[in-house]
């Protein structure tokens, strides 16, 4: 799946969640890390939580196996990363 694609995904699997405020920075030529970062925000810890186990169950669902969470014990923050975009 192309870099695009996956961004565009994991903005839509995050709207469709009730994500709020979802930017995306393009990071393409600035940064090793990844090529694009998604920020959003959540209504509650358990709203962060959810979105983050959501979006790498549906991106695995679409062939991303290497997702995983950092974070998974803080109440305030996650990341996702799916190498070329972290979320």
């Amino acid at each position: 799946m192309k870099i695009a694609d996956i961004k565009l995904n994991v903005e839509k699997i995050l709207d469709d969640n009730k994500a709020q405020n979802i930017t995306s920075i393009n990071l393409k030529n600035k940064s090793h890390i990844a090529d694009y970062m998604v920020v959003a925000s959540g209504t509650s810890s358990r709203h962060l939580q959810s979105l983050s186990e959501i979006l790498v169950a549906e991106l695995k669902k679409l062939g991303l196996n290497g997702c995983h969470i950092e974070g998974k014990d803080s109440n305030d923050w996650k990341l996702v990363d799916t190498d070329d975009v972290i979320c």
